[in-house]
C-alpha cells in the first residue's frame, strides 16, 4: 500500500490551486478534486506491482532497446484510461493529446462490453461462417464511397498497406510504387521500402528497388508554398517522375500516400493535389492507395475519410488503428472488379485472426459509438475552435510560432527559430513538450523532419475545455520562455 493517499488532479494541474488561477489556468478550483474511490482502489493495485523503477528495469532486461518509449528521460508508467485521459501508477491524471487510436476513448464501456461478450461466445477464424465478419462490412461500406465495397480484414495498418502493395502489382502486372517523401506506412520490410521516414538519411539501406520518391506537398515547408499553386506542382513533379520511370521502361503499380501526412510534420494536402496525381496514375495503369490508418473514421470533421477532402475516389483504402479503439484490427476495401481480378490472378487471401467475431464485434461497436455520439461533428466543432485558439496564440507569438495547420482534431503547430527564415526550432518544441507533461500533466508529442511540429490528435471526446487548458498552458510556458531569455528546460 502506498503511505499515503494521493491527490488526484482533474485536467492534470500539478501547479498551487491559488496559483493555477492567478496563472488564468480556467477553471483551476472547480478542475482540482481528489478522484473516487475506484481510482483509489486502481492505485492500490498498482502499488503492489512492481514499482515504476522495477518496471523499467524489466524493461531493460527483457524488451529489445529499438522498442522506444515517451519521455525517455522520466517515462509514464501508465495504469489505465478513460475517455480523454490517462492515469499513471500515482493516479496522477494526464490530459491524452496524441492518442488518436483511442479514437472514441480510452475504455470505452461500450466498445469493452462488445468485446468482452464476444470473447465468451466465440472467437475463432473467418473460415467458418459468422455473421460479425458480414455485418461489420456491411455496416463499414455505407461510409465508403462510390465502388469502395469489398473488404479483406487483417489485425494491423501495417498489414493492411503490405496487401494493397500487393494487389496493386498483382493487378496491374507492374512494380513501381510512388509515395511521398517523409511518409510512414507501417513496419514490414514491404512498407520500410516505402517509408522514408523511417530511413533517417540512409536511402541505400532501405529504399526498395522499385521505390520512386516524389516531394512532400508541404506548403510550409516545401517546393512550393502558393496554396492556390502548389497542388497542380506538385502533381506535375510526380508526372515527371511517371515519364521518368517509363522512359526507362518501368511501369506504375500504384502511388500510396497518407490522406494527409503525419509523421512527416502533419499537415493537409494542398488543394487539388490528389485529384491531378490519380489521373496520371491511372492513366499508365497504376492504382491510388489512400492510407488512412492515422485520419480515419471522421477524425477530419467535414467527412468521415480525409481523401474526400480532396473530392477523389481511390481504389483501395487501407483503415486500421482507431477502428477497433486500441483492440488491433484493420481492413482493405476495394471495388468489386479489383477483388474480382485479384482472384483471378492471385492465391486465396487468409490472415488468421483477420476478421475474426471479437475484433469484429468491436469495430462494429466503434463505429456505432461514433455515430451515436456524433463524434464527427463534434471533431468538426472542437477541431475548429482549437484551431482558431492556435492561430490567436501564433499571433501573441509569431517569432516561434511559424504555422498553425490542420482540419478537425487534426492539427499541427510548427515551432521556428525566425519567422521569415522558418528556420525548424526542434528545441522549443521539445522544451514545450517536457513542461507540458511534468507542470501540466497534458501528452502531446513532437514529429516532422526536425522534430519541431506539435502533434495534435486526441481521442475524438476531446471537448473545448479541453482545448482551453491545452491552449493556457502552452501560452504559460511561452511566457515563460520569453521571461527566461529564451532558456528551455533540460
Amino acid at each position: 500500500r502506498l503511505p499515503n493517499k494521493p491527490v488526484i488532479i482533474q485536467f492534470g494541474l500539478t501547479m498551487n490551486v491559488n496559483q493555477a488561477v492567478d496563472d488564468g489556468v480556467p477553471d483551476a478550483k472547480r478542475l482540482c478534486a481528489i478522484e473516487s474511490e475506484n481510482q483509489e482502489d486502481v492505485v492500490r493495485n498498482e502499488a503492489s506491482a512492481a514499482s515504476k523503477l522495477n518496471t523499467l528495469e524489466m524493461r531493460k532486461t527483457y524488451i529489445a532497446p529499438s522498442i522506444k518509449y515517451y519521455y525517455p528521460e522520466s517515462p509514464l508508467k501508465i495504469a489505465r484510461g478513460e475517455g480523454q485521459y490517462l492515469f499513471d501508477e500515482k493516479g496522477r491524471k494526464y490530459l491524452d493529446c496524441v492518442n488518436n487510436v483511442a479514437h472514441v476513448g480510452h475504455c470505452h464501456p461500450k466498445v469493452v462490453s462488445a468485446g468482452v461478450k464476444q470473447m465468451a461466445l466465440l472467437s475463432t477464424n473467418n473460415r467458418y461462417l459468422h455473421d460479425g465478419i458480414c455485418s461489420y462490412a456491411r455496416h463499414l461500406e455505407r461510409k465508403m464511397p462510390g465502388d469502395l465495397s469489398k473488404f479483406y480484414f487483417m489485425n494491423t495498418g501495417s498489414e493492411a498497406n503490405d496487401l494493397a502493395l500487393r494487389i496493386a502489382r498483382e493487378v496491374t502486372g507492374h512494380k513501381e510504387i510512388i509515395c511521398l517523401d517523409g511518409a510512414y506506412h507501417g513496419h514490414l520490410s514491404s512498407l520500410m521500402e516505402i517509408s522514408s521516414h523511417k530511413w533517417k538519411g540512409n536511402i541505400e539501406k532501405w529504399k526498395g528497388e522499385h521505390t520512386i520518391l516524389a516531394p512532400p506537398p508541404n506548403t510550409y515547408r516545401g517546393l512550393y508554398c502558393d496554396p492556390e499553386k502548389a497542388g497542380e506542382l506538385y502533381a506535375e513533379e510526380i508526372k515527371k517522375l511517371i515519364d521518368e520511370a517509363h522512359s526507362k521502361g518501368n511501369k506504375i503499380a500504384a502511388f500510396i500516400h497518407e490522406s494527409a501526412p503525419s509523421s512527416d510534420g502533419l499537415y493537409l494536402l494542398p488543394k487539388g493535389f490528389l485529384k491531378a496525381v490519380y489521373r496520371y496514375v491511372r492513366e499508365v495503369g497504376g492504382m491510388c492507395i489512400a492510407d488512412e490508418v492515422q485520419v480515419g473514421f471522421g477524425r477530419c470533421g467535414t467527412h468521415f475519410w480525409m481523401f474526400q477532402t480532396q473530392g477523389v475516389i481511390p481504389d483501395i483504402v487501407t483503415v486500421g488503428k482507431p477502428m477497433g479503439n486500441g483492440h488491433p484490427v484493420a481492413a482493405l476495401v476495394t471495388t468489386q472488379k479489383i477483388a474480382d481480378l485479384h482472384q483471378s490472378v492471385a492465391s486465396s487471401y487468409f490472415c488468421t485472426f483477420g476478421g475474426n467475431p471479437v475484433s469484429m464485434a468491436i469495430a462494429d461497436a466503434v463505429l456505432t459509438v461514433i455515430e451515436d455520439q456524433k463524434l464527427q461533428q463534434h471533431a468538426l466543432e472542437v477541431g475548429s475552435y482549437l484551431l482558431a485558439k492556435f492561430k490567436e496564440l501564433q499571433s501573441q507569438f509569431p517569432q516561434w510560432i511559424g504555422d498553425v495547420r490542420g482540419q478537425g482534431l487534426f492539427i499541427g503547430v510548427e515551432m521556428v527559430k525566425d519567422c521569415i527564415t522558418r528556420e525548424p526550432n526542434t528545441e522549443l518544441a521539445l522544451h514545450i513538450h517536457k513542461r507540458l507533461k511534468n507542470d501540466y500533466c497534458i501528452i502531446l508529442t513532437t514529429d516532422g523532419p526536425y522534430d519541431c511540429v506539435m502533434k495534435f490528435k486526441p481521442p475524438m471526446v476531446f471537448t473545448k475545455d479541453n482545448a482551453n487548458y491545452l491552449v493556457k498552458s502552452i501560452e504559460k510556458i511561452l511566457q515563460d520562455y520569453k521571461g527566461n531569455n529564451c532558456q528551455v528546460q533540460t
